[in-house]
């Protein structure tokens, strides 16, 4: 807004009344623009900027400090040949479009315009800027009314992998065209289709779930579409389908590769003429749906297998996006596994518990072939069935688990003989390795003491009796 903290004006205004008046106008108009504005000399300092102008990143100078590469480009050295100095070399040049042939400029600028003064000399540029990318969570709580508040349904993750994800999450929001999230079962299908959905414009509008692979084409088809009364036995009264439901909205659709093919080719017409027919009814009905379906299988193989329509996978991949598995993106499970201790000890009205060391990286090395659902589900068991401030590997060993499924409990039992083995090596280094003294250090026996030595293969030479 104008007269921000942020909004920079040189130390030495114009003087020509022209410019100065082009200032105040552009200042004025400016304060009010979400788009960025700036207001550049011959030397790149930064006579006036907007907030909008700047991104959390942007260093808050003042005065002649202020160069444009340093402020909107982030950089200690100019860009090189800014393509706005050709507006200093002819006055009959007029506006400068930055945008073409790639990304642009360094700083982001989109277009540049002269400001002239009262002797016909190009004296400065007014500088209009691309808009800065939000973040996917700024975006999801500024659009859902959720600035001061996590949101517990968001997608966590700093991964590369998650990145990228992110991004293209961002990219896709908005558009009405068909998402296809492919993914390992438990990975996040529903949860990222969920936050495309906040993110974009019909975030008010209905988000209503279908189970493709639980129904019966038959009453699949009657979810769907609805039908009339009459249609078939038992159709007592017409009934509104989902699509008509999630009108305006969005509508996903989980698990579509189970579909049949009769189920597939009714889908396609819905999908290429936008509207549907009830079940048992001969009457069109408009519909204003987006689709977003997921699968857990490779429907590129299926359609070279002709069990799924390749016309339909056209029409459902219009915007392919792959989600990838737990086990390529480890760094994100800390963040994982914090988030769902603190969810679990809250739903369960339990006082916050923390995970050991030892634990984490258990945790993180395991493979967890169920993904992000099994994390989610074995933490909050471990919640429930252990007591004490921390959750640590022994309750994770001791706790009930089908070792055919993952090898955590593996995992963990490796963390805890690692953790024992350098504790015992502490103890004798604090004693002068006197395994007597270590032993009472333990607080265990001295024939324990022993048989661990032997199985941890510390030399027991080196230690005097």
């Amino acid at each position: 807004m104008a007269g921000s903290q942020r909004e920079i004006s040189t130390v030495h205004p114009f003087t020509d009344p022209i410019l100065v008046a082009r200032l105040e106008a552009i200042k004025q108009l400016g304060g009010g623009f979400s788009e960025r504005v700036a207001v550049l000399d011959r030397e790149f300092n930064v006579i006036y900027a907007n907030e909008s102008a700047w991104s959390e990143e942007a260093p808050r100078l003042s005065g002649h400090q202020a160069k444009c590469y340093q402020a909107f480009a982030h950089r200690s050295d100019p860009c090189g040949t800014c393509p706005a100095t050709k507006l200093y070399e002819s006055s009959e040049v007029l506006s400068l479009a930055c945008s073409s042939g790639g990304d642009g400029t360094a700083c982001g600028m989109h277009q540049a315009f002269p400001l002239v003064s009262g002797s016909g000399k190009v004296e400065s540029v007014l500088v209009l800027f691309k808009r800065l990318p939000k973040p996917v969570k700024q975006m999801i709580r500024e659009r859902a009314g959720e600035k001061n508040e996590s949101n517990p349904d968001e997608l966590i993750g700093m991964s590369e992998a998650m990145r990228e994800v992110l991004d293209m999450i961002q990219l896709v929001a908005d558009s009405s065209a068909t998402v296809l999230i492919q993914g390992e079962s438990g990975s996040g299908k529903e949860l990222v289709a969920k936050t495309i959905h906040r993110t974009s414009y019909r975030q008010g509008k209905p988000f209503v779930v279908v189970d493709c692979g639980s129904l019966p084409e038959t009453l699949l088809e009657s979810e769907l579409f609805g039908h009339v009364k009459g249609a078939f036995t038992g159709a007592h009264a017409s009934k509104r389908g989902l699509f008509e439901e999630a009108d305006g909205g969005t509508i996903f659709l989980d698990e579509i590769a189970d579909t049949t093919a009769t189920f597939q080719a009714k889908l396609l017409r819905v999908l290429q003429e936008g509207e549907i027919k009830r079940v048992g009814g001969n009457q069109p009905i408009k519909i204003d749906v987006r689709v977003i379906s997921a699968t857990n299988r490779d429907l590129v193989e299926l359609v070279k297998a002709k069990t799924f329509r390749q016309d339909l996978y056209y029409r459902l991949a219009v915007l392919p996006l792959f989600l990838p598995p737990l086990r390529e993106r480890q760094e994100d499970i800390p963040l994982l596994v914090q988030h769902f201790v603190a969810a679990s000890c809250k739903r369960h009205r339990q006082p916050v518990r923390h995970v050991s060391p030892d634990l984490m990286r258990a945790l993180t090395e395991a493979s967890w072939p169920g993904n992000v659902r099994e994390l989610q589900h074995y933490l909050e068991r471990a919640v429930v069935t252990t007591s004490g401030p921390e959750l640590n590997c022994e309750d994770i060993v001791e706790m009930a688990s089908d070792p055919a499924r993952y090898d955590l409990r593996t995992v963990a039992r490796g963390a805890t003989r690692q953790a024992e083995r350098a504790r015992i090596l502490q103890a004798l280094q604090q004693t002068g390795n006197n395994r007597a003294k270590a032993a009472r250090l333990l607080n265990i026996s001295r024939a324990s003491l022993y048989n661990k030595l032997r199985t941890y293969q510390i030399n027991e030479s080196r230690s005097p009796r």
